[in-house]
């Protein structure tokens, strides 16, 4: 995404357009995967990991992204790809943690099914993530002896 399409994302979900969170977006456009908090502080070394951090809450507060926990025992972090880029509980997707290179991936075209809660209840988040081994690491594990991959 450009400098002009982030500031229009952030202005049509009522955030003001700083330039740390421009920067947090438009680095989450470029990922093809959900990303950590370190993560993302490694990849945008011009902010520091608690302005990196406030910009995550900012954005996923007003569901430019969304955040889920995978498994790993870290918040992940995505930029919402859904038809008009809202992270509503409705456009989610199921993601995929690999136990074996501990990638987080995004499986797009499988969307999570919206559970009807009784009267009462509001949907905040949903999350649901697979876990096994990615095409890359399976075939790694079959060259190896054939065997299941067993997590650590």
């Amino acid at each position: 995404m450009t400098t002009e399409q982030c500031e229009e994302r952030l202005t049509d979900r009522g955030i003001r357009p700083t330039v740390a969170r421009i920067l947090v977006l438009q680095k989450l456009s470029e990922l093809d995967r959900a990303v950590s908090l370190v993560e993302l502080e490694d990849l945008i070394e011009t902010l520091d990991k608690s302005t990196i951090f406030r910009s995550l809450s900012v954005l996923a507060g007003h569901h430019a992204i969304h955040s889920f926990e995978d498994g790993s025992g870290s918040i992940k972090y995505e930029m919402c790809r859904a038809e008009g880029g809202d992270c509503l509980p409705g456009n989610r997707h199921v993601h995929f943690f690999c136990e074996m290179c501990h990638r987080t991936e995004c499986i797009t075209d499988v969307k999570i099914p919206v559970v009807q809660l009784p009267s009462g209840y509001e949907v905040q988040s949903i999350n649901y993530t697979i876990k096994g081994l990615c095409p890359h690491c399976r075939a790694e594990a079959a060259k190896k002896g054939g065997g299941r991959y067993e997590a650590s």
